[in-house]
């Protein structure tokens, strides 16, 4: 199985103009942030966590033919608002696009995409194969990759995690309870969100990702959900220790 990091990023404090940050104005690639979704790709077969507002750019970028599915977190613009771009998959491979959401998601998407769930639809709109999921029970994505959900608190919003096998992904956390953080020891591979040094009220800062981290314990873990407030890539790289590392968009990976 193998992850590519589709954005590491947020819109969380981000300038639409003006922005003179050292992040902003850096010749790094590796800074250049877009909103955070993962892809997992195996044997053959792509399935992309989150569709955000860079959803069309990633798949752009990463040269992307076919998608068998998108998994969802949580209903927040940043992580929903690319989905009516799955219309290109549906006209070159002639289906449906599952979509793998919670109920609370769901009515989230049939709020914000009313057309592609309307009885008479306008032609050319997305079509989608709706498939829930819940905390409670792992389901499959393909016949063999088993998705166990992990639900964390996004300040007083859940929000979906996924274990993949020894890989685990969570993304919008500030709490995790002691019976989800259970579902997670064990991985190899952790990837969390650390929005930056400061304190914040629905996310992690990078205190509260080392130590969330440090406790469950994984070979190797990455950052993922990074403010452009927080500083440079290879300047946070200099803050982590040996096993932590800042995913960066493109970056990819075997599990």
């Amino acid at each position: 199985m193998k992850i590519t990091i589709l954005g590491s990023g947020t819109s969380q404090g981000v300038p639409i103009i003006g922005c003179e940050c050292g992040v902003c104005k850096s010749t790094d690639s590796k800074d250049k942030r877009l909103r955070t979704s993962i892809m997992i790709s195996h044997k053959g077969e792509n399935f992309v966590i989150d569709s955000g507002p860079d959803f069309r750019q990633q798949m752009l970028r990463e040269n992307i033919k076919t998608l068998s599915g998108i998994l969802f977190t949580h209903e927040h613009k940043d992580h929903i608002a690319g989905l009516d771009d799955v219309r290109a998959f549906n006209y070159l491979e002639k289906r449906d696009m599952p979509i793998f959401c919670t109920d609370q998601v769901e009515r989230a998407l049939r709020n914000e995409f009313h057309y592609v769930f309307a009885e008479d639809k306008y032609p050319g709109v997305p079509s989608l194969q709706l498939n829930r999921i819940s905390k409670e029970t792992p389901f499959r994505i393909a016949s063999d990759l088993l998705i166990t959900p992990i639900e964390v608190s996004h300040f007083r919003m859940p929000v979906l995690g996924f274990r993949i096998g020894d890989f685990t992904y969570i993304t919008d956390a500030k709490t995790v309870s002691d019976e989800e953080r259970a579902k997670i020891r064990g991985s190899k591979i952790l990837i969390v969100n650390a929005l930056r040094l400061e304190e914040h009220v629905s996310h992690f800062n990078l205190e509260e990702a080392l130590i969330f981290i440090e406790e469950m314990n994984p070979e190797r873990a990455y950052l993922t959900h990074v403010s452009h407030l927080f500083a440079k890539h290879v300047d946070i790289e200099k803050m982590l220790p040996n096993n932590v590392s800042v995913a960066w968009d493109g970056m990819t990976f075997e599990v």
